[in-house]
């Protein structure tokens, strides 16, 4: 009897917490069909999207205030509170196409246009361009903060006849602090409020408009389009003219990024403001992990926004060197990977044996102010308190007092360790990267005296305090150097591929600089953005393909002002086909110890100076990417709630056998018993009239190649011709494991040089596992 008692509780219990879970509200974004049967019966899309909350929320409750937005643009539908039994009956409301969790997703976080090529001489892509004169570049982020002097419009032309945005006031932020350099800003905060209904940390001075609490928008936006600002740097390092890729482009400001992260519903309605509002240009500087195509809002939202004529640019995030990890994947939007400078900050570590150890920083006055004498090392070890990562309040006062500080990377912010180590009374810091971080080299800002070394670097100082009672050793700090160091090489964090989803198409597309940014902040931080840190700056160092992704935003503003009528497959080809895959010493770039790969680099780095004028590009109409997702093996549902067309694969393949999407790079995957692959290609011609481009091969290993016409013979601009490349495996795809090679295909201008259209291929051959 006592059993049978217990087992009822229990399953009493059960049956409470299942109906307790299906009443808890959560954000969904509820896609609906744009030409659905029902919405001819209301006045506006507005009471549309109403009605189907209607037919679904309890009657004594109003629906409306479940409605957190209404989409018409980037799709048709709305974001609103559901409980899991209402997100089940409407589903079985006619013209709901799909219904999808809101997803929480993250940021990924001055020299840099002279180490890219560009200056303000006659004939550079600058002056070509008139600076991306007329382009507007649309920023989703974190907010701007309108004072800072990369956002003066002296010298800017009026704002766009085009522009229909807005100036949205708010908390600190009124109409008044747009002009004509920063001409639009908007704030997008419903997903996130009902997210965190909690109030925000104390530490977190969060404004309710569009200016940045955080500093990651103040950055990238004026990375992509900030002015020029004369004597700017960061305590005297990295003194120089601060200015965008495209300082004669217009910024306007999408905040949808707050102190828990970024909302899928928020990022949704800030794309479809912007479509609206007349954007040439949208930069991303945030993602999350991958996703089919069909359930990425980022995505979604990118294909409508390429209908229309803008330019989506993401970032591919910072989860390298993990193969597969690359996000923001959809073949319609340009993903960003990060490299470096060869720019440094030198802090050397001195130790008490004589030998030195190299490290990098960014400290102000960047020199050692303890009349050079040297500390006692230590490292704290042991516990569960996380004393070796420096965690706050982990640090024994009496172990730290006045002593050099070892803290391993990794678990908590590096700047947060150095605040940690100065709450604990000692007088400097060593960042140790560890076996994840390798050789990453990223400098901050520290609170006190503090240098970063790689992972080699630790290793020998660890050995050294091992070998000896008492360890002694200094910082001394070198300043600024510029053109010492090898560049650009691939950064240790940025994301790679193959694309997790769709490895049929190459990504990362292409990398710029994302190491070591120095850009523009807010006046309401400090340069580590600890709030501990009461100094204030107009510029701070970062890093992450954040900080890549705004550097590409801006030099497609640049081709955008040149060329207004290209597509955005137009833009993207043209920084793909004429990027680098060498850096400035004329050797290949870098991944580490290793040339870099396919999958690290993509196309390679990217160089706005021939990007604006490539001679020839890949284009691609909007239906040719509903063919490559029809040969994905998309369902109509699935394709229909990116594209809102609604097709039959069926037919749409049978009319275009052997279809291949016409992009830039080149992927082939030989499956179990295949060993010939066709692709096909369709080049344009928007160089000059009677060109004649010859073929180059680099057939990549255990393959070979055939390409026909070996020749492309152009009469006149605009006009496109084809070829056929037939890839004949040599190796058998009967092994375990998957392999992968890589190799190239350009096409050279008979009579000018300058004219090099490379396609970069990647080749790989499927295991038995898949």
């Amino acid at each position: 009897m006592e059993f049978i008692t217990t087992q009822l509780f229990f399953s009493t219990l059960f049956v409470c917490l299942v109906c307790l879970n299906a009443n808890i509200l959560q954000t969904y974004m509820v896609h609906l069909h744009p030409n659905g049967m029902t919405s001819s019966l209301f006045t506006s899309k507005l009471h549309w999207h109403l009605s189907f909350l209607e037919q679904t929320v309890a009657s004594q409750e109003d629906p409306s205030l479940r409605l957190l937005y209404s989409y018409h643009t980037a799709m048709e539908g709305f974001a609103a509170q559901l409980s899991e039994a209402e997100v089940e009956s409407l589903k079985k409301l006619p013209d709901v196409i799909a219904i999808r969790p809101d997803r929480r997703l993250q940021i990924h976080t001055t020299y840099s246009y002279k180490f890219l090529g560009l200056n303000p001489t006659r004939g550079g892509a600058w002056y070509k361009s008139g600076f991306g004169r007329g382009t507007i570049i649309g920023v989703l982020d974190t907010g701007v903060w309108p004072e800072s002097p990369s956002f003066v419009d002296h010298g800017m032309p009026p704002v766009p006849k085009k522009w229909r945005g807005i100036c949205q006031e708010g908390q600190s932020f009124s109409s008044s602090n747009c002009n004509r350099k920063l001409i639009g800003a908007r704030f997008f905060t419903e997903g996130h409020r009902v997210a965190t209904k909690s109030s925000a940390p104390n530490i977190v001075q969060e404004y309710v408009s569009p200016r940045d609490s955080h500093g990651h928008g103040t950055h990238t936006s004026s990375t992509a389009g900030g002015t020029s600002v004369p004597m700017a740097s960061v305590f005297g390092n990295g003194a120089g003219v601060a200015r965008g890729m495209a300082p004669g482009a217009h910024i306007a400001m999408y905040k949808v990024c707050w102190y828990s992260g970024c909302y899928s519903s928020d990022i949704m309605a800030a794309m479809d403001a912007a479509i609206r509002d007349g954007v040439d240009i949208l930069s991303l500087s945030l993602g999350g992990f991958p996703l089919p195509i069909y359930e990425d809002s980022i995505a979604i939202g990118s294909f409508r926004a390429m209908e229309h004529g803008i330019s989506v640019i993401c970032a591919a995030g910072n989860n390298g060197p993990i193969e597969r990890s690359v996000s923001n994947e959809a073949p319609w939007i340009s993903t960003i990977g990060a490299s470096t400078l060869d720019r440094r900050f030198p802090a050397i570590v001195r130790m008490g044996n004589g030998q030195t150890l190299y490290g990098e920083s960014m400290y102000p006055g960047n020199h050692f102010m303890t009349t050079g004498r040297d500390l006692e090392l230590v490292y704290v070890t042991g516990g569960d308190g996380g004393s070796e990562f420096c965690f706050k309040g982990s640090l024994p006062r009496d172990k730290v007092r006045g002593k050099l500080v070892i803290c391993d990377r990794g678990a908590n912010g590096r700047a947060e360790k150095g605040q940690a180590v100065k709450e604990a009374g000692g007088a400097a810091m060593i960042l140790a990267n560890t076996a994840i971080n390798l050789e990453e080299d990223s400098v901050d800002v520290h609170v006190l005296p503090a240098t970063s070394v790689g992972f080699d670097e630790s290793v020998r100082l660890k050995a050294y305090i091992n070998s000896t009672m008492k360890p002694m050793a200094r910082i001394e700090f070198e300043g600024t150097e510029i053109g010492k160091s090898r560049g650009p090489a691939v950064a240790q964090f940025s994301s790679r591929g193959p694309s997790f989803t769709n490895p049929s198409i190459l990504k990362p597309d292409v990398i710029a600089p994302g190491v070591n940014i120095i850009a523009a902040w807010p006046q309401n931080l400090g340069p580590t953005g600890l709030p501990e840190d009461s100094r204030r700056v107009n510029f701070t160092v970062m890093s992450g393909t954040s900080m890549a992704c705004p550097h590409v935003s801006g030099i497609a503003a640049l081709i955008h002002s040149v060329h207004p009528k290209w597509t955005p497959a137009a833009i993207k080809s043209a920084l793909m086909t004429t990027a680098d895959i060498t850096d400035h010493s004329g050797k290949p770039i870098m991944d580490g110890d290793i040339p870099a790969r396919v999958f690290a680099i993509g196309a390679g780095h990217v160089n706005p100076g021939k990007a604006i004028d490539p001679g020839l590009i890949y284009d691609i109409r909007p239906d040719e990417y509903i063919t490559h997702l029809c040969t994905l093996g998309y369902t109509t549902t699935e394709i229909f709630s990116i594209t809102h067309r609604n097709v039959s694969c069926h037919e749409v393949l049978l009319m275009n056998r052997g279809f291949s999407l016409n992009y830039p790079s080149i992927s082939v995957t030989f499956k179990h018993g295949m060993r010939i692959k066709m692709i096909q290609r369709r080049l344009t011609n928007v160089g000059s009239p009677h060109s004649i481009y010859s073929l180059k091969v680099t057939a990549p290993e255990g393959v070979k190649v055939r390409v026909k016409p070996h020749r492309l013979i152009f009469k006149h601009i605009n006009q496109s011709l084809s070829y056929k490349v037939w890839f004949i495996s040599r190796k058998s795809t009967g092994t375990e494991t998957t392999r992968f090679a890589q190799g190239d295909l350009t096409w050279v201008h008979h009579n000018n040089s300058f004219y090099r259209v490379r396609s970069p291929i990647s080749v790989t051959w499927k295991g038995k596992e898949y």
